[in-house]
């Protein structure tokens, strides 16, 4: 069945399911990306931090190549890294994405976070202990060089990820171009009802990163919860015959929200497609969104000191 889309603020339209491509590795992003298409998939999540775009850009360029699809079927993403949040560094950021995926234009560009580490030292500028060098750029700054790289027209579509809902107002407050989307960490445990809620007040799109709760992490610590094994997952799971993970990538789509696994394993990027031939019930969802505990697999706490650390916010 075909993914259906969902409509942005601008006019444009994003696949409500995609693939993401956070923590895969180069050598194994080029197949998983050529595996999803060829199964469906019509959206790929990138980001230049990842380290992999030069990767995708070689599967992209294969895709088009064989005849698969031609670029205006894809919906790509990417993001603005934190070390290029001063206005006149988006712009030549974004071209060096497009460079490596490879294509003329991205449907739509995020800012990665709210916050900005220092610049020009690298992607990760630390000091003599370690700790991440900041920089105190306001993100209504980095805001303005998204806008003039929408007029430029290398990117359809522009929002933001990782953004509290007290950023967002301030955003909307300042801008010409409101933000089309709002990408954020979003599973049962942390359900993000109050920010979903708030963002289509404002005609903001939300997509759900980790959406099946990140278990590959490089942080994962043993006795975190997971939420593949909750045996409520599983027990609904059951009742549609289907896996916890196709459970719980409908749980986001029954909700309007944008939902990208990630995976480089084919016989779960075809899986984890399988979500169109069953609906979850309200009470169902509702049960779901029950398991909120405020938990993130993505807390980021070594930046938590930063002015423009977005968890503080109660959502």
């Amino acid at each position: 069945m075909a993914c259906p889309k969902v409509k942005l603020n601008d006019g444009n339209e994003i696949p409500i399911f995609g693939l993401g491509t956070w923590k895969s590795q180069p050598d194994a992003v080029k197949n998983a990306v050529i595996d999803a298409v060829k199964a469906g998939y019509r959206h790929i999540d990138c980001a230049f931090v990842y380290g992999n775009e030069g990767e995708v850009g070689e599967a992209l360029t294969q895709l088009f190549k064989e005849g698969i699809v031609k670029r205006e079927d894809l919906f790509i993403t990417s993001k603005l890294w934190n070390v290029f949040h001063s206005t006149n560094l988006v712009e030549p950021a974004l071209r060096k994405t497009l460079e490596l995926l490879k294509t003329t234009y991205l449907d739509l560009y995020l800012i990665h976070w709210p916050f900005g580490y220092a610049e020009g030292r690298g992607n990760f500028p630390v000091d003599e202990d370690q700790k991440v060098q900041t920089s105190d750029v306001d993100y209504l700054d980095t805001w303005k060089g998204m806008e003039h790289v929408k007029k430029l027209g290398l990117t359809k579509s522009i929002g933001i990820s990782n953004f509290n809902h007290e950023q967002t107002e301030r955003i909307l407050a300042s801008c010409t171009v409101p933000p089309a989307v709002n990408q954020v960490e979003c599973h049962p445990y942390l359900a993000q009802k109050k920010l979903i809620e708030f963002c289509k007040t404002k005609k903001i799109v939300v997509t759900a990163y980790s959406p099946l709760g990140s278990p590959d992490r490089p942080w994962a610590k043993p006795g975190d919860p997971s939420l593949m094994e909750d045996p409520k997952v599983k027990k609904i799971a059951d009742k549609y015959g289907k896996t916890p993970a196709q459970v719980l990538i409908r749980f986001q789509i029954d909700r309007g929200v944008v939902v990208i696994p990630k995976s480089v394993t084919k016989a779960r990027i075809v899986d984890n497609m399988k979500v169109f031939d069953f609906k979850l019930t309200p009470e169902e969802i509702k049960e779901i969104e029950g398991f909120d505990r405020g938990y993130r697999f993505c807390a980021l706490e070594w930046i938590k000191d930063h002015k423009y650390y977005p968890f503080h916010a109660e959502y």
